[in-house]
């Protein structure tokens, strides 16, 4: 397979598989956008420009039509077979989806061009996390929202993710260090932009059953080394407000 990023980690068959699972677009995709949307200080713009950075196959498409109603979707991705699961999904949906073949740190879209810009458990897979990072900072218009949802090295650097998938192992960072990324490319953001969501499937060690039966209570806030966390930041407007 010819990739569109020197970088790019190929994922592996269950990965890919998995992508396309009712269990990936219920309770992953969906959850994770209905949790961004309640993270924004005001309402989201109005018919937006909404780019999604890292489309993968598609999936996302409808549940950011329901959340967001864009009036012009942008899904970005390097690999050309997602690319055409893309198509073939935006077009079950009955949706027009514009599909760029792109690194996320070369990103082909204009300057200032994007009103939201989603990026969804794409962060922890590429390489060249700082370029792509100047680059969503980049394509947003100036009070755009980059709509962040990851998962952290707490959760990609267990057995079983590493036995399942495949990630780039040297870039992986804490929530905090996400955070920092962010802020330190110039994003704004406060503590109630920020969600760390505890859901069973981030719980690699067990997956959360031992709490599920009582035989382990669940470590609250601030005890835990978190697994995922969900930011909602904006491009500071002109003049920096």
């Amino acid at each position: 397979m010819s990739y569109l990023s020197d970088d790019y980690v190929e994922e592996t068959r269950f990965g890919f598989w998995f992508l396309r699972s009712h269990t990936w677009q219920h309770h992953v995709l969906r959850v994770a956008i209905k949790d961004l949307r309640g993270l924004f200080s005001a309402a989201p713009p109005a018919n937006p420009v909404l780019l999604d950075a890292g489309c993968g196959q598609g999936k996302s498409f409808q549940y950011l039509r329901q959340v967001f109603a864009p009036q012009r979707l942008i899904g970005v991705d390097a690999d050309p077979h997602s690319l055409e699961l893309s198509a073939e999904e935006a077009a079950r949906q009955d949706m027009t989806v514009e599909l760029v073949g792109s690194d996320c740190a070369t990103l082909s879209v204009p300057d200032a061009s994007v009103d939201l810009l989603f990026c969804h458990q794409t962060f922890h897979h590429l390489v060249e996390q700082e370029k792509a990072l100047a680059e969503f900072h980049r394509v947003l218009k100036p009070g755009g929202y980059l709509l962040f949802a990851e998962s952290t090295e707490a959760y990609i650097d267990t057995w079983v993710i590493r036995w399942l998938f495949r990630h780039p192992m040297h870039v992986q960072k804490s929530a905090a260090q996400y955070l920092a990324m962010i802020r330190n490319q110039g994003f704004l953001f406060e503590d109630r932009n920020v969600s760390y969501p505890y859901l069973w499937w981030s719980r690699a060690k067990d997956f959360g059953l031992l709490e599920r039966w009582g035989l382990r209570r669940p470590k609250p806030f601030g005890e835990r080394e978190e697994t995922l966390v969900n930011v909602v930041a904006r491009k500071p407007l002109e003049g920096g407000a």
